[in-house]
């Protein structure tokens, strides 16, 4: 099947899979993105999806520039991050300048909790290691910021990233714009039917992060069995089941063949999609809490997780 376009709550289309541009944590691995965000390019990806905490936004604007690709045939995504909550029209202008545009696509609220600002120290920790974080701004402040952002027409879409029920619910008590987007992390370990069913009620289109779960999932039998069927990746045959979802899956891939493969999954019986979603366990590959019971900043239950 070719790649379709999935039609926000506004009307904008989106590319229903994109690359992921996380590219690592040093200068070298963000820089060394340049090359493989080309070879997406060259492959036919057109949705692209970074932020401002990756540190690949410049890497991705080059690869864009260096291709050729008129702007108005790309869709990028980036993110605010969690230690610019109190900063959004700042930050907004960091990333438009780091990707040498002068729009963004869709602009999400990384995270629902806010980190300490503290410049040059993007993960300012308290003594226990975990992120430090202030409760004097909330996400329903910086989403009215983000709101701005939209009627100004620099970003043609706003949306969310690791919300829940809870957080959404929340921010529903001020936002005077839905979320067209809600990234989460989602694969067949993690179908998260009752946070899909929420935003598919609410209009919001889930975009799923770590949207193969690693070697994890991959290698369970019931998808190496499907893989074998239908002649596929096993990476091929979860996206397969994220796009019959309705849910943007953005695989991040520098491997040129991988990245092919990503933008032609088959199409599946109803009985294999329902085989796939039997394996969700509610189980947390990417973003796990660690042994305080924190994940970055904030508790499971904060979350809303």
């Amino acid at each position: 099947m070719s790649v379709p376009n999935f039609k926000l709550n506004n009307g904008v289309e989106v590319p229903a899979i994109g690359l992921g541009c996380w590219s690592g944590l040093t200068k070298e691995e963000r820089e060394a993105g340049k090359a493989w965000f080309l070879t997406a390019l060259k492959n036919g990806y057109r949705h692209f999806d970074t932020a401002l905490g990756y540190g690949t936004e410049g890497s991705l604007g080059k690869a864009i520039k260096e291709s050729g690709i008129p702007r108005k045939d790309l869709f990028i995504t980036t993110k605010l991050p969690w230690n610019h909550m109190g900063r959004v029209q700042e930050s907004f202008k960091e990333s438009l300048n780091n990707l040498g545009t002068d729009y963004i696509d869709l602009y999400l609220v990384h995270w629902p909790f806010a980190v300490v600002y503290e410049e040059d120290n993007d993960m300012p920790r308290n003594e226990a290691g975990d992120l430090l974080v202030t409760d004097t701004i909330t996400f329903n402040d910086t989403w009215t910021e983000v709101e701005k952002i939209l009627a100004s027409g620099k970003a043609r879409a706003i949306g969310v990233s690791n919300f829940s029920i809870k957080t959404l619910d929340q921010l529903f008590t001020t936002a005077k714009v839905t979320p067209a987007v809600n990234q989460v992390e989602l694969h067949p370990y993690l179908a998260q039917p009752e946070l899909k069913a929420y935003c598919d009620a609410k209009g919001i289109t889930l975009t799923a992060y770590t949207p193969t779960g690693y070697a994890t999932v991959r290698s369970d039998p019931t998808i190496v069995s499907l893989a074998a069927k239908y002649k596929v990746t096993p990476a091929q045959i979860i996206l397969a089941w994220h796009l019959s979802r309705g849910v943007i899956a953005v695989p991040k891939s520098s491997n040129s063949l991988h990245q092919q493969e990503n933008l032609a999954p088959p199409t599946l019986s109803t009985e294999d999609l329902e085989a796939i979603s039997k394996l969700n366990k509610n189980e947390r590959l990417c973003n796990k809490a660690n042994e305080r019971g924190i994940v970055w900043g904030w508790t499971y239950e904060q979350l809303g997780w």
